[in-house]
Parts: structure tokens; C-alpha cells; sequence
């Protein structure tokens, strides 16, 4: 995602990507980034297996914690800012929702703050500018096309406070989607209930499927 975002001028964070085997190379880790870093698996949800490292001391668990999720860990700049989610929804022609606002209760948006605490706080409309939604509505379109995502996604975000640059940090294809996600909620505040956003993504399926089945596989 992170590749394909930068071939198309999209701001992501600075990143490095390795194999578990190579997670002992902290000197090159070191002299790269400044600290804060972030230290990821890179094929998971939920936050499960990240890790804030403030210094080379804090990189070595990290970096063992996320190989054992994954054989790719992902180790990225740490931005001091804010957090958004953007819902993205459609085909060929993708839309973007109203997005929120992410307010954590620790030091960075974990898994035990998204779904063991009940502490942290969601804020729907996003407290942004104009100019701001809209060139975060415009960023999820891209990332969402990007990676020729169709159907639904959420787009995550980061707006650094030091440089007021807005960043992807992910996309999540398959985002959750009870009463209580932020997917759906988003939609809701945009005009879109529950009910009819079902139906849309019932009718984008079937949209996909009648394109396939257009499709020749033999002379």
C-alpha cells in the first residue's frame, strides 16, 4: 500500500520495511530515524503487535514483538499530531464520507484503548477546516484507488502538529462494521443509514460480478 500510495506523489510517513530474520540490525534502524518510532507487523488488524520504541533501548522488544506476528515488520517515523478515519465507498467512482476524529486515552491508539478501556473518543464531524476535509476526502479517494480497492474501505490518517502535513497512515479493506464502527457511523453522519449503505454495497458486489462475467478467458 505504502509503495503503491508513493508512486502516486500520496504523503506517507517515512518507512522501512524487513524480514523478521533481519529485526537484530538495530544500527541501521538507529541511524536512520529519529525517535519516536513506530514498529509494526505488517499483515495484521487492530493495533495487535505495534509498539512505540523512543529509543534504540526500546527498539530491540519491539522489533521481536512484531516478528513474531510476521515475517514483514514495518518500522516508521513517529508522528506527533492528531488521528482521522475516512470512510471510502464505490467501485469506479469511489466517494468519501464525512470523516472523524480519533481521540485516544493512551499514548498512541492501541488495541487495548480500541476495544478494552472505553475510554478513548471518537468526534464526528472531524475538527478541521473546509480546506482541511477536503483534501483528506480527496487523500482516501487516491489511497483507495491506489490499490483498485472496490466496495468499502477506511482510510487512516495523520496530521502532524509540527508541520501541518496530513499523512495515510493505512488502509483498512476490510474495516468493522457493527452498530458501533466507525465505517458505517460515518456514512450515517454523511447521509447514508445503515440500511441503504447495505444495499449499496450489495449492489457495488453485483456490479462487480456482471463485470466479470463480461470478461472472455479463452480465444
Amino acid at each position: 500500500m505504502k509503495r503503491l500510495a508513493k508512486e502516486r506523489g500520496l504523503p506517507v510517513v517515512d518507512y522501512l520495511v524487513m524480514s523478521s530474520k533481519d529485526v537484530s540490525n538495530l544500527e541501521g534502524i538507529c541511524s536512520r530515524f529519529e525517535f519516536p518510532v513506530f514498529v509494526k507487523p505488517a499483515n495484521l488488524g487492530s493495533s495487535v503487535g505495534i509498539s512505540k520504541a523512543r529509543n534504540c533501548e526500546e527498539l530491540k522488544p519491539a522489533l521481536e514483538l512484531a516478528a513474531s506476528y510476521d515475517r514483514k515488520v514495518i518500522v516508521e517515523r513517529g508522528i506527533i499530531g492528531r488521528e482521522f478515519e475516512c470512510s471510502v465507498l464505490g467501485n469506479d467512482d469511489p466517494k468519501a464520507a464525512v470523516p472523524c476524529e480519533i481521540l485516544p486515552s493512551k499514548d498512541f491508539y492501541d488495541y487495548d484503548d480500541k476495544y478494552l478501556l472505553e475510554k478513548a473518543e471518537t468526534v464526528i464531524p472531524a475538527n478541521l477546516s473546509a480546506e482541511q476535509t477536503a483534501e483528506l476526502q480527496k487523500l482516501a479517494v487516491e489511497c483507495y484507488r491506489a490499490v483498485e480497492c472496490e466496495g468499502m474501505a477506511r482510510v487512516d490518517f495523520l496530521l502532524e502538529t509540527s508541520t501541518g502535513k496530513l499523512y495515510i497512515n493505512e488502509i483498512n479493506t476490510i474495516p468493522g462494521f457493527t452498530s458501533i464502527s466507525m465505517y458505517p457511523k460515518m456514512w450515517e453522519y454523511s447521509g447514508l443509514a445503515m440500511p441503504q449503505l447495505i444495499d449499496q454495497l450489495i449492489e457495488l458486489a453485483l456490479e462487480r460480478h456482471q463485470a466479470k462475467k463480461r470478461l472472455r478467458y479463452t480465444k
